[in-house]
């Protein structure tokens, strides 16, 4: 009777430590989705903080262009031809760095890949980018923005990384591919890159992994997608394939 009061003790005990390693796990679980929940939060304010600015650079220019046609007519009145060229050189400067970069058919995709990639533009990263994104798609577009604005990040976080200008660059191609929407991404990179096992891992301080990559691992997990990242010499790529039906 003894032996079978110690042998229950002991499958109590067992059951009780299981529990609690679950409640661990569980709690563990919610945390992890709490920063994440943050972080995306965090993001989304930041990529709309850069949308406005874009938005406000173009309000600004289009305020001033009654002003610069007025000047303009003031120069061809007076036939003076070399300044007329002169501010005419000076506002296309002006202007290119307020332009979009890119009209994919999508607002949401424009607005967020317009930003970055000006913004990638300022810091002297070469641009190379191509994107088609249909006007409505199954995917929100929250998810959408979360995949690309995280590309783009990790991206010019790569290439800042050189310190020689003439090295860095972006390449972005966005299409549709048999009923799928597909994403490439590809930077320069100097310097190991971080990988355990098949998994590449952020240089960012404070994260064995980071919560930017572990959101987009998740977005593209949840719709069955297909997630692929690979790195040569001077180099690093992700591309993304996300079903569209």
């Amino acid at each position: 009777m003894r032996i079978l009061t110690v042998a229950g003790m002991v499958l109590a005990a067992l059951a009780a430590a299981a529990g609690m390693l679950l409640l661990i796990r569980v709690y563990i679980r919610r945390l992890v989705d709490m920063r994440i929940a943050a972080y995306q939060h965090d993001l989304m304010g930041k990529h709309i903080a850069e949308v406005n600015n874009m938005y406000r650079q173009m309000r600004g220019w289009r305020h001033d262009y009654h002003n610069h046609i007025q000047t303009m007519k003031a120069y061809l009145a007076l036939e003076q031809v070399e300044e007329m060229q002169r501010y005419l050189g000076m506002l296309d400067a002006d202007l290119a760095g307020v332009d979009t970069v890119l009209k994919s058919g999508n607002v949401m995709a424009d607005a967020i890949l317009n930003s970055k990639l000006s913004l990638a533009r300022v810091r002297k990263i070469a641009i190379n980018a191509k994107a088609a994104v249909p006007e409505k798609l199954s995917i929100p577009e929250i998810d959408l923005c979360v995949i690309i604005g995280n590309l783009l990040d990790n991206a010019m976080e790569a290439c800042m990384k050189q310190e020689k200008e003439e090295d860095r660059f972006i390449r972005v191609y966005i299409a549709i591919l048999k009923g799928q929407l597909y994403i490439s991404v590809t930077n320069s990179t100097e310097g190991p890159v971080l990988k355990q096992g098949k998994e590449y891992l952020t240089t960012k301080p404070g994260s064995a992994h980071g919560f930017g990559l572990m959101r987009m691992d998740r977005i593209v997990a949840k719709y069955d997608g297909y997630l692929n990242r690979q790195h040569e010499e001077g180099a690093f790529a992700t591309e993304v394939l996300l079903p569209l039906g």
